[in-house]
C-alpha cells in the first residue's frame, strides 16, 4: 500500500482533495500521452502499422535491412530454414523470395541481412545437418558452416550458389560455427563497399570469435581469423563468447563487440578489417543468458550502432542487474575508448518485476535518432504476456521515449521465440521484425510460406512500421 493509500485508509476526508487533484493530473498526462514513471498506458508509435509476414509454424529469429540507395526496398530474413521476404514499396506489400535456403543441408538459420553501398542485398546464415549435444554444439557436431548469398535486385532474386566463409565436413572433433552477423561499410571512407562477418567458433574446449571480410562485393571472403584474445567456455548456455555485433563509422572505421559471460567486449579496426586493436571489456553486465518466465531461452547480447554525423557509438543490451530484466544503452563519443553510464531504456517503474528483453538497436543514418525495440511485460502483473515497445532517443542516448508498437499482448507459452529481434531505420521511418506466439486472432497468413507441419510450434514473424516524419 503506497503512502497516499495509507493516508486515505486512516483519514479519508484529509486526502479526498489530493486524490481528486492526482486524478486530474493523471488524466491530463494521459491525454497528452505522457507516461508517469512508465506506469501509464504507452502512446502508440506514430504511424504504427503491424502485419504478419509468415503463417504459423517454426519461424523465428528475424533480421531486417533497408536499402540506403532506395529506402522503398526492404528485406527480412528468418528461420527455419533460412527464408527471405522482400518489399519494393516501403513495407506495404511483401513477397517470398526463392533460393534463400541451401538444398544440401537439413537446417539453416541464425540469419542476418544487410545492403551494401551499391544497393545489393546480402544474406548470411549457418547451415548444418544436426546439432551436437544440447548447448555443447561442438560435441558430436556434423558438417556445418557459415555462408553468404547476394541479391542484385533488392531481395527478389538470390544467387544460386552460396559462398562459404568456412565449412566443415563431418569428421570427429570438428568445430561448430554459430550466430554470424553481417555488416556493410556504407561510409565514404577508403574501405567503402567492404563486407564483414563475425561469429562464434565453438570447439570442444573453448569458444572464440572468428571474423572474415570481403573486398569484392561478397564474391569471395578472406580466410577467417580469430579476433578474440581471451577464450570463452565451450557451452552455449553461459560463459561463451557470443553475440558478435558490428557497425561502421565515418572514414570506414569498423567497430565490433560481443558478450563474454560477464560483460561486453569491444574492439575496432582502422584498416578495413585486416587487423584489430586488442579487445577489452568495456561494460560490465550480469550474465548474458537469463531465465525469462514462459520463454524457453533468452539472452541480452549487445547490439552496436553509430550516428554517422557525430561518430557517437551506441551499444544496447539487457540484463537483470535490477532484479527483473531491463534494457540499457551506453554511448561513446571517443571511438569506444570510454563509455558513458548505462541508461535504462524501458520507462516502467524500477523493480516492478516486469521483464523487458530481446532488444535490438538501429541508429537512423539520416536523422541520427537511436531506436530500440524490445518485448515488454509491464502490462502483465504475472510477468508472462508481452507487447512490443519501440523506444527512441533524439538527444544522443541521454534518455528514451517509449512507444507502444503493439497493444494486444501475447503469451509465449514456453515456446522458443528465437535469440533476437530485428530493427532498421532510415529518414525517421523505423522498421521492426519480431517473433510472436500465435493466438487465435493471428492465425491468418498475410504472406510468406504456408504453416509448418509442427503442431507443437505456433510462432510467426511480424513486421511493424513507425513513422516519425
Amino acid at each position: 500500500m503506497n503512502c497516499l493509500a495509507k493516508q486515505a485508509a486512516i483519514c479519508p476526508g484529509r486526502v479526498r482533495g489530493r486524490v481528486w487533484l492526482c486524478a486530474l493530473l493523471l488524466g491530463i498526462l494521459s491525454a497528452k500521452g505522457t507516461a508517469l514513471g512508465g506506469s501509464l498506458k504507452l502512446t502508440r508509435a506514430p504511424g504504427a502499422r503491424v502485419i504478419n509476414l509468415t503463417g504459423v509454424g517454426y519461424f523465428d529469429e528475424p533480421s531486417i535491412a533497408v536499402n540506403p540507395l532506395n529506402p522503398q526496398q526492404l528485406v527480412v530474413a528468418y528461420q527455419v530454414p533460412a527464408h527471405i521476404v522482400y518489399s519494393q514499396d516501403g513495407g506495404a506489400r511483401w513477397e517470398l523470395a526463392s533460393g534463400a535456403a541451401p538444398s544440401n543441408y537439413r537446417v539453416s538459420g541464425d540469419v542476418s541481412v544487410t545492403f551494401d553501398n551499391h544497393g545489393r542485398a546480402f544474406l548470411c546464415y549457418i547451415a548444418f545437418d544436426k546439432l551436437g549435444t544440447e548447448n555443447y554444439w561442438a560435441h558430436g557436431a556434423t558438417r556445418n558452416g557459415v555462408f553468404v548469398r547476394r541479391s542484385p535486385d533488392g531481395g527478389r532474386h538470390w544467387q544460386r550458389r552460396a559462398v562459404p566463409l568456412l565449412a566443415h565436413p563431418t569428421e570427429p572433433g570438428i568445430p561448430f560455427e554459430d550466430k554470424p552477423y553481417i555488416v556493410a561499410d556504407n561510409s565514404h571512407g577508403p574501405y567503402a563497399g567492404n563486407l564483414y562477418v563475425g561469429w562464434t567458433h565453438f570447439t570442444l574446449s573453448k569458444s572464440v570469435i572468428y571474423f572474415s571480410r570481403s573486398t569484392n562485393s561478397g564474391k569471395s571472403w578472406s580466410q577467417p581469423i580469430q579476433i578474440s584474445t581471451v577464450p570463452g567456455l565451450p557451452r552455449d548456455d553461459n560463459g561463451a563468447l557470443e553475440g558478435f555485433t558490428g557497425t561502421v563509422g565515418p572514414h570506414s572505421r569498423l567497430y565490433v563487440a560481443w558478450a563474454d559471460g560477464q560483460g561486453i567486449v569491444f574492439t575496432s579496426s582502422t584498416d578495413g578489417g585486416k587487423t584489430f586493436r586488442t579487445p577489452r571489456r568495456v561494460i560490465d553486465t550480469a550474465p548474458p543468458y537469463f531465465k525469462v518466465e514462459d520463454v524457453s531461452r533468452s539472452n541480452g547480447f549487445p547490439v552496436l550502432g553509430i550516428d554517422p554525423h557525430t561518430g557517437r557509438l551506441y551499444v544496447a543490451w539487457s540484463d537483470y542487474r535490477n532484479g527483473d530484466v531491463d534494457v540499457f544503452v551506453s554511448t561513446s563519443s571517443d571511438h569506444g575508448q570510454t563509455w558513458g553510464p548505462a541508461v535504462r531504456v524501458n520507462s516502467d517503474p524500477l523493480h516492478d518485476g516486469a521483464d523487458q528483453f530481446f532488444q535490438w538497436l538501429a541508429v537512423d543514418p539520416v536523422s541520427g535518432a537511436a531506436n530500440v525495440i524490445f518485448y515488454d511485460r509491464r502490462g502483465d502483473p504475472h510477468n508472462r504476456k508481452a507487447t512490443l515497445t519501440l523506444a527512441r532517443s533524439t538527444n544522443g542516448g541521454k534518455s528514451f521515449v517509449n512507444y507502444a508498437w503493439t497493444r494486444k499482448a501475447f503469451d509465449p507459452r514456453g515456446d522458443f521465440i528465437g535469440d533476437y529481434t530485428g530493427l532498421a531505420a532510415y529518414a525517421n521511418r523505423v522498421f521492426g521484425v519480431w517473433t510472436q506466439e500465435a493466438g487465435r486472432s493471428l492465425f491468418h497468413r498475410a504472406s510468406g510460406p504456408p504453416a509448418a507441419p509442427r503442431p507443437f510450434r505456433r510462432t510467426l514473424v511480424r513486421f511493424g512500421i513507425a513513422d516519425f516524419k
